[in-house]
Parts: C-alpha cells; structure tokens; sequence
C-alpha cells in the first residue's frame, strides 16, 4: 500500500478594478478580444509599471484570514519565459521575499490542519486559444493582478484537496476578494503529487490547470491509481507535468520536468503586527 504526499499550487485573479502594474481595467466579461490593453500590459519598451494599492490590499487581507505572517517588506522579481501569451518575455512575480509567509487552514470540519507555505503576488498571462487553423492570443487577462497560494505537502487523499479548494473559494468569496469562479479561470489549481511505501518521498507529477473541483479529486484518484500499477511493476515514476481529460477521466503527459532549486524563504524578515494591521485595513475600507 503506497501512502501519497500532495501539495498544491492555488492562482486566485483578484477583483480590482484596474490591472496589477496599469490602469487598463480588469474585466473577466469582456468579450472583446484585446480591448483593456496597452502599453504597460502589452510589454512596450521604455513602459514603466506602478503597483495596484487595492490588490496589496487584498493580498493582505488574505493572508490575516489564513494565520498567515504579513512581511514588512516585500519585493518583486522577473519570472522568464518566453510564450506568445506573455509579451514582455517575463512575469512580474515574487521569489524569495513573498507578501505573505506561512499560515494554515482547517478542512474536514477542523478535524486537520493544512500549512501554507506562502501566498505571493503576480501577475496573469494572456490567454491562448487554438484551432485547426493556428493560434490567437487575447491579452485582455495578461497584467490582471494574480495572487498564488502553495501549500505543504500535508494533504493525503483527493477528498481533502477538494475540501482544502472548496473551503479556499468560500473564504475568497467572503472577504469580497476574488469571485473566485474555477469555470472563468479566475481560479485555478495544480496538484503535485508522490507516492511512497516509507518516510522518503517519492517522485513529484504535477497536474496543471485544473479548473473544477471535481477535476481536482478525479485527477488525484486517477494519478495514485496511475502511479501505484508503475511501482507495482518495479518501474520508476518519471518527474513531469501532466494534464487532466475531464472527459476520459485521465492525465496525460504535457513535458518532462526538470529540478528545480528552491530559495531557503527568510527566516529573518520583518513582519508586521496583525493588531496594527487589521487596525489599518479596517480604516481604508
């Protein structure tokens, strides 16, 4: 019997008005292609961003909702890779100094606790949509303010990652932060998952771009079904990135995946009082 180990990656698009780093507005029912565009969000050289104070805000706010440390300083870094749905050739994002540090959430009627290990800002890609006769890109999504969550690997069966998301959602919803709605991508999940027979973990599959609950538990169900019958066999499970046919009810491999080195997070940073904080915020709304 294999034990699983799974964590998850949770991107939440923030309901402000206007975009992270520009003043073009944040619209998930625009309709129109390439509309609340230009300069900035559009990656024009010389362009110059400026921070969203509401989306700071909310990323706050957040955090004191999920036990979560609030740094007195934070930074943003470059992200590079070049896809045709990221036109400046790089996201804006955070790395070693996050907004939020830590934190917890109760699932399962507070019966389990899961750790967070931080929540960091960024900002959304364009979105893609391909066809038989090639590619279109709409950049109406590409700088809308994206906050992502990612977890410990403390999750153990898909019942408590589908619990862990749902919960999430109803916490986003209340604060009045994000809609939150996993059908219009304004939130969206990617699992990592291993199995093991002792306390070493095993090889890490990450699931990418689930976008319903159910996908979220049927992928896990499906990938500890999937990586059981290879180590029953004495193979070895290789580290990739999957994806999830809702349809056939399978994963299905998208690349391979290399390793990657992880920043040791601060330890010595700064975070402010959540007395004063809540103090604050309580005076802007």
């Amino acid at each position: 019997m294999y034990s699983p180990t799974i964590g998850l990656e949770i991107h939440t698009e923030l309901n402000t008005r206007t975009k992270m780093f520009c003043g073009c507005l944040n619209d998930p029912d625009q309709k129109n292609p390439n509309t609340n565009v230009c300069p900035i969000c559009l990656g024009h050289p010389g362009t110059l961003p400026v921070i969203n104070k509401k989306a700071i805000e909310s990323m706050i706010i957040a955090g004191l909702a999920l036990n979560s440390q609030i740094a007195e300083f934070s930074k943003f870094d470059r992200k590079n890779y070049f896809y045709p749905d990221l036109p400046k050739g790089y996201q804006i994002s955070q790395y070693d100094l996050p907004i939020c540090l830590g934190g917890s959430l109760n699932i399962l009627d507070n019966s389990k606790k899961i750790r967070i290990t931080r929540i960091h800002l960024e900002e959304d890609a364009g979105r893609s949509t391909h066809t038989s006769n090639g590619s279109l890109v709409d950049f109406n999504r590409a700088g809308v303010p994206l906050m992502e969550l990612v977890t410990e690997p403390d999750i153990k069966s898909a019942e408590e990652a589908q619990d862990f998301a749902q919960k999430l959602q109803t916490i986003f919803r209340y604060l009045r932060i994000s809609e939150a709605n996993l059908e219009k991508g304004e939130m969206r999940c990617e699992v990592n998952i291993s199995l093991s027979k002792d306390d070493q973990l095993g090889t890490k599959v990450e699931i990418k771009n689930l976008n319903s609950f159910q996908a979220i538990s049927r992928s896990i169900e499906y990938e500890i079904k999937r990586q059981s019958e290879i180590l029953d066999r004495g193979e070895k499970v290789i580290q990739e990135t999957r994806g999830f046919d809702e349809n056939k009810n399978l994963t299905f491999s998208q690349r391979l995946k290399e390793s990657a080195l992880f920043p040791n997070y601060p330890t010595k940073n700064k975070f402010v009082s959540k007395k004063n904080l809540i103090s604050k915020i309580l005076i802007l709304l």
